[in-house]
């Protein structure tokens, strides 16, 4: 939320993106200095690990004391003189610069439009009304479930293992393998979020993974494991699984969430979206070993049947529940969500980039 409140709009979907990034390096990490330490026959082999972790927190919160407040949210705590302040730091200008003076008029004027219409309260999250808070509140939280339940944690947090039930060499170096993918293919994502748009990458994204999740699916079930071709055709798809994601429904989900909903109540949604996507990775990380373990329901490889049907789930939530918000600021995703559909945002948005809408109707 803060990345989107303070990114220039032009470049917003990249940077937010970069929070996806970040996860993925840790990922990696945490698999790298699992490998090292599984032949520790200590309580070391945990502790290591887990003692990593403290770094990178401490390192978040040392920068946090550098960063300025976001603008929003000093205009919306009636702070305008810091808001133009803050707005000046983040884009590396004066407080008299003319970008900086709009910039903050059209966020005081959305705030005042958004006062008219209620309060900030969390009711006002599943209220539909003019500025349809009730279907924002259901997207972002329904996105951020669809990622989940796109399968990849299965893969991150399971992944040795399969790899190994599935006969499948060295399991721990290719789970470092899927890692790096996991990181390399991150940063197109980066790139492409403000070029292709977020709408479309997800429709990429899923019908990629759905497609690759069948064939892993269908692979592993038919081929055996002493099959050294098929084997590395597995991992190869895997890996196509993992890029599909990385480069799609990992940051474009963040992006989304972040710019989705009105000022008055971002926050408030921003913690119920992150609340789903956290709920349903708990979920997933507790059912699946009950789906894959062998004396359980020793799914295998079949687990990737349900894994590539949910992604159908994702492709269709995409086309039908997604708007097109690339190159907008936040104000104009107000607009544009106000007064479009997901299936017509594209139009909206081009006359909005265009000027065909003024900012007067913003």
């Amino acid at each position: 939320m803060y990345q989107s409140e303070c990114a220039p709009k032009w470049i917003r979907g990249t940077i937010v993106s970069a929070y996806q990034l970040f996860i993925t390096i840790g990922l990696l990490v945490a698999a790298i200095a699992n490998n090292g330490t599984k032949d520790i026959q200590s309580y070391a082999c945990y502790r290591i690990p887990t003692g990593i972790q403290l770094i990178w927190a401490g390192i978040l919160s040392f920068g946090m004391f550098f960063l300025p407040e976001s603008p929003r949210y000093l205009v919306m705590k009636g702070h305008t003189d810091r808001a133009y302040e803050s707005q000046a730091k983040l884009n590396w200008s004066t407080i008299d610069n003319e970008n900086v003076d709009t910039d903050i008029k059209q966020i005081v004027a959305n705030m005042e439009l958004m006062s008219k219409h209620g309060s900030r309260t969390c009711a006002d999250c599943f209220k539909m009304g003019p500025h349809k808070n009730l279907l924002r509140t259901l997207v972002g939280i329904f996105l951020q479930a669809w990622q989940q339940l796109t399968g990849i944690n299965f893969i991150f947090y399971y992944g040795t293992s399969f790899f190994h039930s599935s006969g499948i060499q060295q399991p721990f170096l290719i789970t470092i393998v899927t890692n790096v993918v996991n990181v390399i293919m991150t940063i197109p994502g980066m790139l492409l979020m403000d070029k292709l748009g977020r709408r479309k990458i997800l429709i990429i994204g899923a019908l990629g993974m759905l497609i690759c999740e069948y064939t892993i699916a269908i692979i592993g079930t038919i081929v055996g494991q002493s099959n050294m071709a098929a084997q590395k055709t597995l991992i190869a798809f895997v890996c196509i699984y993992i890029a599909f994601f990385a480069s799609s429904w990992g940051p474009a989900a963040w992006v989304v969430t972040g710019e989705l909903y009105p000022l008055a109540i971002r926050a408030k949604c921003m913690s119920l979206s992150s609340g789903s996507n956290w709920l349903w990775n708990f979920a997933l990380g507790y059912a699946t070993p009950y789906m894959v373990d062998s004396d359980k329901g020793n799914m295998g490889s079949k687990v990737f049947f349900v894994w590539g049907s949910t992604c159908v789930g994702c492709l269709l939530f995409a086309i039908f529940c997604i708007w097109e918000t690339k190159g907008l600021s936040l104000e104009q995703i107000d607009y544009l969500i106000c007064n479009s559909s997901p299936m017509t945002s594209a139009k909206v948005n081009s006359a909005l980039k265009a000027g065909a809408i003024l900012d007067d109707s913003l």
